[in-house]
């Protein structure tokens, strides 16, 4: 690895590290928030923490159909980067609930801009450099672990300090993110066309839904895990170190993903990925004990730890390059936007009604049932696999 190559992975990886610790500040503690220091019921927590989502189903394609189309992804990045930081402090200047929701719209708008595009850019710069993605990618599970560890304890002194660290997090991100290398591509001047070739690609249609089943419920665990924490004894200095445990286990396997889906396969990793969080939601909606729940956070590594690479190297060899970022978006936005979405809202629901043991039991069907599709949609590469060697 060159001089100039290792700046630019060190680049890439600071821009995940300051963009995840920046997430990692509000989110996971922003439902703790709303409940304990706003005094908002169940059903506006999760419909505040479930417009973010579902505006990421419309506003991810279009950043990603705008990057391709304009070929420039750099200033996407940068943009939307400082302005999502600058709408977070808007969560300081009332406690109302449609102000909220508002206020939650608009960071998502440009929020979710800024994980595709930079997965897209580093995709692309990874393959041609020949650089393990992983091992940038990790830079933000533990941006993200040291974010929730760190403002779980300040939290405890004051629980505003979240919305600061969003805002400066992405701030100094944005200004870092001018300085990522640039990956030129042949420009898609026609806005929409990616869009209808991509849908055209069956398996693309059947891993976004799998994301949906699997992914969904793993990203509205940051938003239930602080409550279900809390639920079960812990405080949230408890929370942080729940999270960190959690997300820092995720570095290992993502670090390893790529050796383990050069020798098993990539749909293969994609299912052990699946069936470690079916397995992980049980638990959780059996009530186990604290020190139970912080022992087997470790088990995120193997599901987010492993998925993540997995699902855009998979999304990558599928796709033709000149569409990557729409791919990229696209996928994103069903998985980050749609599945999250609906995991976060449908738990809000089943939270206010039951419990938030409950909304674990409803996380773990939707991961049986994308582990279904993925048992089906390994059989049909086998199947596809035989046919072109008989007729070679």
């Amino acid at each position: 690895m060159n001089n100039q190559v290792r700046k630019n992975v060190l680049t890439l990886q600071g821009y995940y590290l300051l963009t995840f610790f920046g997430v990692g500040s509000l989110y996971p503690l922003l439902s703790v928030y709303l409940s304990k220091t706003v005094g908002l019921n169940g059903y506006q927590i999760g419909t505040i923490m479930s417009a973010g989502p579902i505006v990421m189903i419309f506003f991810q394609p279009l950043w990603g159909m705008v990057s391709d189309s304009t070929n420039s992804s750099i200033k996407i990045l940068t943009l939307t980067t400082l302005v999502a930081g600058i709408f977070g402090l808007g969560f300081l200047f009332s406690g109302d609930y449609y102000f909220l929701m508002v206020v939650a719209v608009f960071v998502a708008i440009f929020q979710s801009a800024i994980i595709p595009v930079s997965d897209s850019i580093s995709l692309k710069y990874t393959s041609r450099v020949k650089v393990n993605y992983g091992n940038i990618r990790l830079f933000g599970s533990l941006g993200f672990g040291l974010a929730v560890f760190i403002m779980g304890r300040l939290s405890e002194y004051n629980p505003a300090v979240i919305f600061y660290s969003f805002f400066f997090s992405l701030i100094i991100a944005s200004f870092l993110g001018t300085r990522i290398p640039k990956e030129k591509a042949a420009s898609n001047k026609k806005l929409f066309s990616g869009i209808k070739e991509i849908l055209t690609y069956r398996k693309f249609i059947v891993f976004l839904i799998i994301t949906f089943m699997i992914f969904g419920p793993n990203l509205a665990n940051n938003t239930y895990f602080g409550l279900f924490v809390e639920d079960s004894g812990g405080t949230y200095t408890g929370i942080g170190i729940a999270f960190l445990i959690a997300v820092l286990s995720e570095i290992p396997f993502m670090k390893v993903a790529g050796n383990w889906i050069q020798k098993i396969g990539i749909l293969e990793v994609a299912l052990i990925a699946g069936a470690v969080s079916l397995v992980r939601w049980i638990l959780y909606f059996t009530q186990p004990s604290l020190s139970i729940v912080y022992i087997t956070t470790v088990i995120q590594g193997f599901s987010v730890g492993l998925f993540i690479p997995a699902g855009l190297q998979y999304i990558k060899d599928i796709t033709p390059v000149h569409i990557t970022a729409t791919a990229v978006t696209l996928y994103s936005a069903i998985g980050n936007g749609l599945g999250n979405w609906f995991s976060t809202f449908i738990g809000g629901i089943i939270y206010e009604e039951y419990n938030v043991f409950t909304v674990y039991l409803f996380f773990g069907i939707m991961a049986l049932m994308g582990v279904l599709l993925i048992v089906w949609l390994i059989k049909e590469e086998k199947a596809e696999s035989i046919v072109k060697k008989a007729a070679g």
